[in-house]
C-alpha cells in the first residue's frame, strides 16, 4: 500500500511519475497499450516510423526541468532539433506564408500580404507576450482548487479581456483575412475553436517565439523513450498491457486498481492520466462520486476529434516544410461545421507533417514518412460511421495532396494507415472520440476545469489534457508539475 499509481503513460503521466519518483515516492505506471506514449504512440512499418500524435515541441525548458528535478541532464537522454520555419501556411490560391522566429523575416512575410498589418502584428505580439507572462509563466503550473484561486487571477484575466475569443483579439490588431487565419489557428492545436476559445490561448504564439519549435531526433517517440528511461533510472516501475477495469475504494479513498486480466495493484494514492470522463464514469463509476462526476463531465463541451492519415512514400518530397498548414476555401464556416454541425463537411483544412525534412532517419534511405490530419467533429457532434467515412476521406485527402502539395503521391505510396474518431474512442478511451478532452472555452478552464486533486476522493488526482491547464505538450507537462506539487505536499502531511 506504500506505492503510488499513475494510470496512463502519456506525456502527463510520465512527467508526473518522474516528479514523484524523484521526490522519493515509489511510483508505478499502469499503461493499457503495448507501448508508452498515450497519444504520442509510435507505429513502425516497412522501415517507416510514424509518430501517432504530437510533433511540435514549444517549451524545451519544461522538459529540461523534468530531468533537472531528477538530477539528470536531458541531453544525455534525447536530442532536440530546431525546426525552421516553424510552419509553412498555404492557401488554395497558391499563396504561402513562412512563419518563423526571425522578426525581420516574419515582418517581411506579413508585408507581402498587407504592409499596414506589420504595426498591428507588433501590437499583437506585445499582447500575446503579456498573456504568456500571466497565463503560462504565472498560472500554467499552479493548481486551481478553490474558487478564490480563480478570483485572485480574475483582475489579470479581465485586464487581458480573456472573455473575448482568440480570433476576435487577433482581428483587433490585424486586418488581412489570410493573416488573421495565420495568427488565430494555434488554438486548434489544443482542440480549441478560434471563434470561441478564450483569448488567453493567444499565448501560444508568444510561447513559440520565446523558445522556438523543436523536434526530437528519432521522433516524438524518442522523447517518450527518454522519459521512460529517466523514470526507470530513478527506480520507477511500469506495467504495459495493463488495462484498468476499475478502481477499488474504501470510503472516500482509492485503495487500488483492478486490471481486466485479473491483476490487482494496491496504492496509497492514485493519479489518472486517462481521459477524465472515462476516469470518473468507468474507472470510478462504481463509487457515488465517480458516477456523479462522470455524468456531469459527460454533459460538458468536448473538443473536436481528428482524422489522421499516416503514409510512407518512396520519394522524400524535399519541397515541403516540416510543418505545413493547408487552409481550405472556408475558415470560419468550416470551423463552425467541425464544432457544431452533424455531418462531415465537403471541404477540409489539413496539417501535413513531414518529419524527414528534419530527421531522415524516420524512413528508409531515399524514402520519407508523413502524416496528415484533418480536424473533424467528435462523435457527439456528428455520429458518423467512420468505418465508411474513413476510407472515403482518405481518398479525398490523397487526391488533394497529390493535386496541391505532393505530385505523384499515389504512385510513390509504400504503406498507409488511418486513425479515426472511432480509434480515439476505442484505443484511447476518449469520450465521444475527442482528441483533446474538454473544449478549452473560458467556462471550462482553470478552476472550471476538472481539478488536479479531487475535492471528495482524498487521494485521487488528475493529470493530462482534461485537467488544468489543458491540452498540448506544454499544457500536460504543466499539469504534471501542478499535480505533483499537491501529491508531494499531501505525502508530507
Amino acid at each position: 500500500m506504500n506505492e503510488t499509481l499513475v494510470i496512463g503513460a502519456g506525456f502527463g503521466g510520465l512527467a508526473l511519475a518522474i516528479r514523484l519518483q524523484a521526490a522519493g515516492i515509489p511510483t508505478r505506471i499502469l499503461e493499457q497499450r503495448d507501448k508508452p506514449g498515450g497519444r504520442a504512440y509510435v507505429y513502425q512499418d516497412q522501415g517507416f516510423t510514424f509518430d501517432a500524435g504530437p510533433t511540435v515541441i514549444t517549451d524545451p525548458s519544461a522538459l529540461e526541468a523534468l530531468f533537472e528535478v531528477a538530477g539528470r541532464n536531458m541531453h544525455d537522454y534525447v536530442t532536440l532539433l530546431p525546426v525552421r520555419p516553424f510552419y509553412r501556411l498555404c492557401w488554395e490560391s497558391g499563396q504561402t506564408f513562412d512563419y518563423d522566429n526571425d522578426q525581420a523575416a516574419l515582418e517581411a512575410e506579413i508585408r507581402r500580404f498587407a504592409a499596414e498589418d506589420v504595426a498591428g502584428y507588433q501590437r499583437f505580439l506585445a499582447y500575446s507576450r503579456a498573456v504568456f507572462n500571466e497565463g503560462y509563466l504565472k498560472l500554467g503550473t499552479v493548481p486551481f482548487l478553490a474558487f478564490r484561486d480563480m478570483l485572485s487571477a480574475a483582475p489579470q484575466l479581465i485586464r487581458l479581456q480573456a472573455w473575448r475569443s482568440v480570433y476576435d483579439k487577433v482581428a483587433e490588431f490585424i486586418q488581412d483575412d489570410h493573416l488573421r487565419q495565420a495568427f488565430s489557428f494555434h488554438s486548434l492545436l489544443v482542440g480549441g475553436n478560434p471563434f470561441a476559445t478564450s483569448s488567453v490561448y493567444t499565448l501560444i504564439h508568444a510561447l513559440e517565439r520565446q523558445w522556438g519549435v523543436w523536434f526530437p531526433q528519432g521522433g516524438t517517440g524518442a522523447l517518450i523513450n527518454g522519459l521512460v528511461k529517466l523514470f526507470t533510472d530513478l527506480g520507477g516501475k511500469m506495467e504495459l498491457n495493463a488495462k484498468v477495469e476499475h478502481f477499488t475504494t474504501q470510503g472516500h479513498r482509492v485503495t487500488g486498481a483492478q486490471l481486466v486480466d485479473g491483476r490487482y495493484f494496491p496504492c496509497r494514492a492514485l493519479a489518472s492520466n486517462a481521459d477524465v470522463v472515462h476516469t470518473y464514469q468507468h474507472l470510478l463509476g462504481q463509487h457515488p462520486v465517480g458516477a456523479a462526476r462522470g455524468k456531469k463531465l459527460a454533459a460538458k463541451r468536448m473538443s473536436n476529434s481528428l482524422f489522421v492519415l499516416y503514409f510512407g512514400l518512396n520519394q522524400p518530397h524535399a519541397q515541403l516544410a516540416h510543418h505545413t498548414v493547408c487552409f481550405g476555401p472556408r475558415y470560419r464556416e468550416l470551423i463552425e461545421d467541425i464544432f457544431h454541425h452533424d455531418g462531415l463537411a465537403d471541404d477540409f483544412s489539413l496539417y501535413l507533417h513531414a518529419p524527414c525534412v528534419t530527421d531522415p532517419s524516420l524512413a528508409p534511405p531515399g524514402c520519407a514518412s508523413f502524416y496528415v490530419l484533418a480536424p473533424v467533429p467528435h462523435l457527439g457532434t456528428a455520429n458518423l460511421d467512420w468505418a465508411v467515412e474513413g476510407p472515403r476521406l482518405r481518398e479525398r485527402i490523397f487526391d488533394w495532396l497529390e493535386a496541391h502539395q505532393m505530385p505523384g503521391l499515389r504512385s510513390q505510396l509504400v504503406t498507409h494507415r488511418i486513425f479515426t474518431p472511432f480509434d480515439f474512442r476505442d484505443e484511447l478511451s476518449a469520450h465521444q472520440g475527442s482528441a483533446f478532452s474538454l473544449e478549452p472555452i473560458l467556462t471550462q478552464s482553470a478552476w472550471f476545469r476538472p481539478h488536479n486533486r479531487d475535492s471528495q476522493m482524498a487521494n485521487l488526482y488528475l493529470v493530462g489534457a482534461g485537467t488544468h491547464p489543458g491540452a498540448g505538450i506544454p499544457g500536460v507537462i504543466g499539469s504534471a508539475k501542478a499535480t505533483a506539487s499537491l501529491m508531494i505536499e499531501d505525502r508530507d502531511r
